[in-house]
């Protein structure tokens, strides 16, 4: 059970039998009167999102959430299969439900789903990924005028700036949290 004093940003709750989780959080102590704790929350579930302001001495449950280490199988049109690493049960998760993961999910990855109430609401990629580039543009030694970096294709088809010397069938790694290049993989 959580207080008011606990909240903070990141901290998954349950309101009304859906977690949430607190995007944005100030603290307000009017001049007289209780301290007000201002939310700005998330629907884990729905994806929507919505202010709402607390008073001290509000309780909340702590959201019934698991994390299962998955690995990523296949997508199927708009799916995306997943297989739990320890009992091999497979699981679909909708391309709303995998969010931004799916720019970097290929064949074998291990992922953290997390689960509310026995259905998956997330998937957690690891925060670096090595991929292959499929698509770049040729470098022309001696080309400032372009800027530092070019637009490269990657296995999964999202497409990112990286430094010209980077050619087809290179592996990079990419940071999942911002989706941009970190460094050259040496194979």
């Amino acid at each position: 059970m959580y207080e008011c004093g606990d909240l903070r940003k990141g901290l998954k709750i349950e309101i009304g039998g859906d977690p949430y989780v607190i995007v944005q959080f100030d603290f307000v102590k009017p001049g007289k009167g209780q301290a007000l704790y201002k939310c700005k929350l998330k629907n884990m579930v729905t994806g929507a999102q919505f202010e709402r302001t607390f008073r001290s001495g509000d309780k909340f449950n702590e959201a019934n959430l698991e994390k299962q280490e998955m690995e990523y199988l296949y997508s199927e049109g708009r799916d995306y299969c997943f297989m739990n690493t320890s009992t091999y049960e497979q699981n679909y998760l909708t391309e709303e439900q995998v969010g931004e993961a799916m720019n970097f999910l290929k064949e074998n990855t291990v992922c953290n789903v997390l689960i509310f109430d026995g259905k998956p609401i997330e998937v957690s990629l690891p925060i670096f990924i090595d991929l292959k580039i499929v698509k770049a543009d040729p470098w022309v030694k001696g080309d400032t005028a372009s800027g530092s970096t070019k637009p490269a294709t990657l296995e999964t088809g999202y497409v990112l700036q990286v430094p010209p010397f980077l050619e087809e069938g290179e592996l990079i790694r990419i940071d999942t949290r911002t989706g941009e290049y970190v460094e050259r993989v040496k194979r």
